[in-house]
């Protein structure tokens, strides 16, 4: 399309803003009008040849056929679109024959929208125009509006026409308008700073994705293409795919038949992308309403091509009831199938935190990957993240999840870390994630990453927080980098494995002392989940809690919201109860008995202790449950680094019994102690320590590497007594770009920095000086 006519067009639109709204609407809102209004003029011209023929099909199916409800299809083959209005009316003749009659305009202008098929009804209900209508009429201005959409001046009917000079005015392409049609969105997003990012990518970040996506396979192109986005926005990035492959306007050049497909949530966006399909001839039907993450109406559908910029640091929980239920996941796109440790393949969750969703647009396009068999190109994927999706998440959650299967898919080709302030509402670090699955042989098990941090030119007025953008050198080199694959500079090829890790736990002993003392056979009186409440209760009312308990009721509960004390209503039922505190009381006294009969001295060994409490026990004639037993242990005993350890079992093991053990840990018998099992004083006896949960830590060990040989090298060494507890093992993936590409600047010397301010001081003659002096320092 020509500029100069695409700039004029727009400047025109733009005019008819500040010409009839500046005292209805502030600048920013603008948008709310001239964006429907356009649409419905563009729509308008489009008919306008086939006016006459739709009239006449609805007098036929109303008068001849005697249809009680219009078909549909004929009058789209009448109007030659799938789109019609069977009103009497256009907007050059709603015009025409205005009056001075406000409300007689407004009856006609509604009719004239009423007459519009559903799916521009939809449009118009998106835009809530009939709201802004409304408006115009209050303020007297909806017939200058109309007078300017149709003004003999500007053209925007496809077909070549003269104006009331004679002078050409062009005819608008499909094409040609989908531009003007960008180019008022860009412009009113400038204006609507906030808001710009939320719905429009720059425009050269979707050129560098389409670079990415086709270049690579332009001469491998199917003959039908399905393009989608499922946070398609106002359809720049739907549409840019469309013209960048396109015969006669892309780079390409293909005659490859497009379709476009995508979904929004936003309702005036969603109007913008479907009115685009509309105005450049897709079908609008492939653009859907509502949330990519609640509802898939392409489940069926399988794509070539995919690119979407989602939403990142939004939280999806208004969408999570259609994704899991409790710890079960409802939808299969956000459920992938991985190997644990040991092998065994499990479906696990790819659901990120509800904080932020940008990993399940991830997932869904990669759920419409088609497979080999289907297309021998399979399907390729661009999309705009943000860094968390490149570190979030420990090993075993979502995220990790998602990265994981992905990675180990060998799906993922190259990561490119974009600009700051590249976009119109963040100023955050970006990355375009490349992915295909079928990459080339040189691919395939390696990732690229590519850091294009540096590669931009600023921008001579801040447009929001986006103040440098990329010029057509920088796309150009970003993507001969990507296709070379060079292993140096500002690109980085790895194998997929190099971003894996083992998340290992290391366990150490439980070491316990134990003493039977007055002061802790007190704490068997309370409950140790209500031991607050109880002992506040005990101590304002002593013994008599236990037989006014319903009376001092109101008085702990006054106490439990005072304090804040969260308490779900069981254990608060039970703090009511007699039972609970007459239990408590019972269990004291037998603490007491046990104290009497095992006296008061100290033991260092908490299994020795165990084994004399179990004598007692019996002695006394004493049954306790377990959680009694426990109850009173854990009040008599308490960490001690220089206790022994607490034995959790002896084990036999002899024969296959080890062999067996040994093929399981994938050791030897003299590497057991690494893996929790210690020589026990028979021969054939191994012993199984308590864990301390307080002492429990975990390592990150590299997939490449073994972890029994990273234990002995970076664990064994500091903690003579630890162990691995391989069961506990997760396999985690994880990408830094810092990691790989950040290079440390070496501080300069207190010499040069000294130099530096000596040289400064003599540049400015003593000024600093004649400053201080002039303070009343000398």
């Amino acid at each position: 399309m020509d500029l100069s006519l695409q700039n004029k067009n727009v400047s025109f639109i733009w005019s008819i803003a500040d010409d009839c709204l500046r005292d209805v609407y502030v600048r920013g809102k603008y948008r709310d009008v001239i964006l429907p209004m356009f649409v419905l003029r563009r729509l308008d011209c489009l008919l306008e040849e086939t006016k006459d023929a739709v009239l006449e099909e609805v007098r036929f199916q109303r008068e001849e056929a005697e249809f009680t409800v219009l078909d549909s299809i004929g009058l789209r083959e009448a109007s030659g679109y799938v789109f019609y209005n069977t009103s009497d009316w256009t907007l050059k003749k709603l015009v025409k024959t205005a009056s001075n009659n406000r409300q007689i305009l407004e009856a006609n202008f509604k009719a004239y929208l009423d007459g519009f098929s559903d799916n521009v009804k939809e449009i118009i209900e998106k835009f809530e125009l009939r709201n802004q209508i409304r408006r115009l009429v209050q303020a007297d201005v909806l017939l200058d509006v109309l007078e300017k959409f149709t003004s003999p001046y500007i053209n925007l009917s496809p077909h070549d026409t003269l104006d009331p000079d004679g002078r050409k005015l062009p005819g608008l392409s499909n094409l040609g308008m989908g531009y003007v049609f960008e180019e008022l969105i860009r412009k009113f997003n400038e204006e609507n700073n906030e808001e710009a990012g939320e719905h429009f990518t720059p425009r050269e970040v979707i050129k560098l994705m389409t670079h990415l996506l086709f270049i690579p396979v332009k001469d491998k192109l199917p003959p039908v293409i399905t393009v989608y986005d499922g946070a398609c926005g106002s359809g720049g990035m739907l549409t840019e795919s469309q013209d960048f492959i396109i015969v006669s306007e892309g780079e390409i050049k293909s005659q490859a038949a497009v379709y476009l497909y995508g979904k929004e949530v936003n309702g005036e966006t969603y109007a913008i992308c479907k009115s685009d399909m509309m105005i450049k001839g897709n079908d609008p039907e492939n653009i859907k309403f509502g949330s990519t993450l609640a509802t898939d109406e392409f489940s069926s559908l399988r794509f070539d091509f995919m690119l979407s910029n989602p939403p990142y640091g939004k939280s999806y929980k208004s969408d999570q009831k259609y994704i899991l239920d409790g710890k079960d996941v409802l939808d299969g796109r956000f459920e992938v199938l991985l190997k644990n440790f040991q092998g065994e393949l499990e479906v696990v969750p790819a659901i990120p935190r509800s904080s932020d969703g940008q990993l399940l647009f991830l997932m869904d396009m990669v759920s419409k990957m088609k497979r080999l068999d289907e297309s021998p190109l399979g399907s390729r994927i661009a999309s705009v993240h943000n860094g968390s999706s490149l570190f979030t998440g420990d090993a075993g959650s979502g995220e990790s999840n998602i990265r994981r299967y992905i990675i180990e898919n060998d799906w993922l080709e190259a990561i490119i870390q974009l600009p700051n302030n590249l976009f119109y509402n963040t100023g955050i670090t970006t990355y375009i994630w490349v992915l295909s699955n079928k990459k080339v042989p040189e691919r395939k098990g390696k990732v690229q990453l590519i850091d294009a941090s540096e590669l931009s030119q600023k921008l001579r007025k801040n447009l929001g927080a986006k103040n440098c953008e990329f010029a057509t050198e920088h796309i150009e080199k970003i993507t001969q980098i990507y296709l070379e694959m060079p292993n140096q500079g500002i690109s980085k090829v790895f194998d997929n494995k190099d971003f894996g890790f083992y998340k290992i736990t290391v366990e150490r002993p439980l070491r316990l002392a134990a003493q039977f003392t007055l002061g802790r056979m007190e704490r068997l009186r309370y409950v140790p989940g209500l031991r607050e409440v109880m002992e506040w209760a005990y101590e304002k009312w002593d013994d008599e809690i236990y037989t006014k308990l319903a009376d001092c009721k109101q008085a702990i509960e006054d106490y439990i919201e005072s304090e804040e004390i969260n308490l779900s209503p069981k254990v608060k039922t039970s703090l009511f109860t007699a039972k609970t505190w007459n239990g408590q009381r019972d269990l004291m006294q037998v603490g007491e008995k046990l104290s009497a009969e095992m006296g008061q001295g100290l033991w260092m060994d908490f299994n020795k202790f165990s084994a004399a409490l179990d004598v007692a026990l019996k002695k006394l004639d004493i049954k306790l449950s377990a959680s009694e037993r426990n109850q009173i242990c854990n009040a008599v005993s308490w960490r001690d680094e220089n206790a022994e350890r607490v034995v959790k079992k002896l084990h036999k093991l002899k024969g296959n019994q080890l062999s067996d053990l040994l093929t399981e840990l994938g050791t030897t018998e003299d590497n057991l102690p690494d893996y929790g099992y210690w020589t026990g004083k028979k021969a054939g006896e191994w012993v199984e320590y308590e864990s301390d949960s307080e002492l429990r830590d975990t390592e990150n060990v590299p997939l490449k590497e073994q972890i029994h040989d990273y234990f002995v090298r970076e664990v064994r060494p500091h903690v003579a007594d630890a162990w691995i507890a391989l069961d506990k093992t997760q396999i985690g993936y994880e990408i830094s770009f810092n990691k790989y590409f950040y290079q440390h600047k070496t501080l300069r010397t207190l010499e040069e920095v000294t130099a530096e301010i000596l040289q400064l001081e003599r540049e400015t003659e003593g000024l600093l000086k004649r400053l201080v002096s002039f303070g009343g320092i000398n």
